[in-house]
């Protein structure tokens, strides 16, 4: 007998969507981001123009609209009275692994093919955890297992959407380049397993050469068949190389190089080959030996993106100091701060308090280092990074000054849409906690005559634990 059901859904789906049922309604959420908002008497740390006291910020269509004191509210407007707050630009990290289950591709030395956008997990909780910390915007990039990784990913944090609305319109693409110890896999070498070239720091210089001379000479092919056609001769198309084209767009200018690298030598080794080929570093991560050579970094024109004070947990991390960030920005280079970590992205304000400490930076230069700095370094500042007319509406609400240790995101802005309210969080935590309590009350495998559950054992404490200024031994 033929089965028709098959058939009958489809139609039934078909007909569904017709009359509009298919089409899921615009959420309360999504309908508010189109209500205007207006943010009164607060402080605006607008990073680029300076700080605004007792002032308002109107938001409209997802944009900055107005800033400026005494602002009449539209019609039907929001109004947020922020006495005694302060409002941030959103936060954005130039080296995150959220939504990423597996960074790596380490078979291949050169995997400039991989996509991190094709594996992206919109239902990360890391992300909304961000969001509590006034992060707004993530650089997801490839790890470090090769000396040219994958192809990573801008996104804003709109958490509970679906993945088309995460990606950062217009941003451009970026790749990742590593090296050091991570590529030549010193950490990662085992008994019976085989090795995988490169195993040393030459041969990771060797790797990233040879892979630019074949896509040099890719691109000749290219455009020698382009010349050709224009030219209405009947040439053979070449063949297609999806690892060599996006080293294609590197010599174009068309892709960023956001490169992993810790020491001082190998940093200059990546630009001196760089400026041989005709491009130059968008990034430094890490750069924990920036300050030995922050003039040249500075010359090259690369960003440094850097942490705050975290050393010492491998041998080419010995060298690195907490003023190193401070040290760069001085010399010129555009500085920001990264977390490579979900749990340090939430904190990201700290890390650039921490900065400010030790290297008698100024509350706005720290402030750069996680705003407007980033949004430079990944070709995003013409709509993020600071609090402007006509930019996206990405911003934070702070109980207190940002860099202070006391302070709290109460709600987190993206293109004016709310995704983080914390007493809209809290109320959700004491749901929860009361439908715990209903259920624990009403469970049938509770000890009979009021005994209570067996004691749960008490956890070992590790052996190791991870600070954010040096590995930490604590033997039992």
């Amino acid at each position: 007998m033929l089965n028709t059901t098959p058939l009958r859904f489809a139609l039934a789906c078909g007909l569904a969507t017709a009359l509009g049922f298919g089409t899921p309604a615009r959420t309360p959420a999504q309908q508010k981001a189109q209500t205007p908002t207006l943010i009164r008497n607060a402080t605006l740390l607008t990073v680029t123009k300076g700080t605004l006291e007792n002032s308002d910020l109107l938001i409209e269509n997802g944009k900055i609209a107005k800033i400026g004191k005494g602002l009449t509210a539209p019609a039907g407007a929001r109004v947020i009275d922020a006495t005694g707050k302060y409002v941030l630009p959103g936060i954005i990290d130039c080296h995150s692994h959220s939504m990423i289950d597996a960074v790596n591709e380490g078979s291949l030395s050169v995997t400039s093919m991989c996509r991190i956008r094709d594996v992206l997990n919109p239902n990360d909780v890391d992300l909304y955890r961000a969001l509590a910390g006034g992060v707004t915007t993530l650089n997801l990039l490839h790890g470090s297992a090769n000396a040219i990784g994958g192809q990573n990913q801008v996104v804003k944090i709109k958490y509970g959407r679906p993945i088309e609305e995460f990606l950062f319109p217009d941003a451009p693409p970026g790749i990742k380049f590593a090296l050091g110890e991570n590529p030549k896999r010193s950490n990662f070498r085992f008994p019976g397993q085989t090795q995988r070239y490169p195993n040393s720091r030459m041969g990771v210089e060797e790797t990233i050469r040879d892979a630019f001379v074949r896509a040099r000479d890719y691109k000749r092919q290219w455009d020698d068949y382009n010349a050709a056609k224009a030219r209405g001769e009947n040439v053979v198309t070449p063949r297609r190389d999806l690892q060599l084209e996006p080293l294609v767009e590197v010599l174009e200018g068309k892709r960023y190089v956001h490169a992993h690298c810790y020491r001082a030598e190998e940093i200059l080794m990546l630009m001196n080959l760089a400026e041989e080929f005709g491009f130059r570093v968008r990034t430094l991560q890490h750069v924990l030996e920036g300050y030995k050579i922050a003039r040249e970094i500075a010359k090259h024109g690369a960003g440094a993106s850097a942490f705050a004070d975290f050393w010492s947990y491998k041998v080419e991390a010995y060298d690195a100091i907490p003023h190193d960030a401070a040290l760069m920005t001085r010399a010129g280079v555009i500085v920001s701060l990264n977390s490579d970590d979900d749990g340090r992205a939430r904190r990201l304000n700290m890390e650039a308090a921490r900065v400010m400490k030790y290297g008698d930076l100024t509350e706005n230069e720290a402030l750069r280092l996680i705003t407007i700095n980033p949004a430079i370094q990944l070709g995003i500042d013409r709509r993020v990074g600071s609090l402007e007319v006509g930019k996206d509406a990405d911003l934070a609400i702070w109980t207190a000054h940002p860099l202070s240790v006391y302070a709290r995101v109460e709600t987190t802005f993206i293109d004016g849409e709310v995704f983080f309210d914390r007493q809209t969080d809290l109320a959700r935590r004491e749901a929860l906690a009361r439908e715990r309590a209903e259920l624990e009350a009403a469970e049938v495998n509770r000890p009979q005559g009021g005994g209570a559950p067996p004691p749960v054992p008490a956890r070992r404490r590790p052996a190791y634990s991870f600070g954010d200024n040096c590995m930490q031994m604590t033997k039992e």
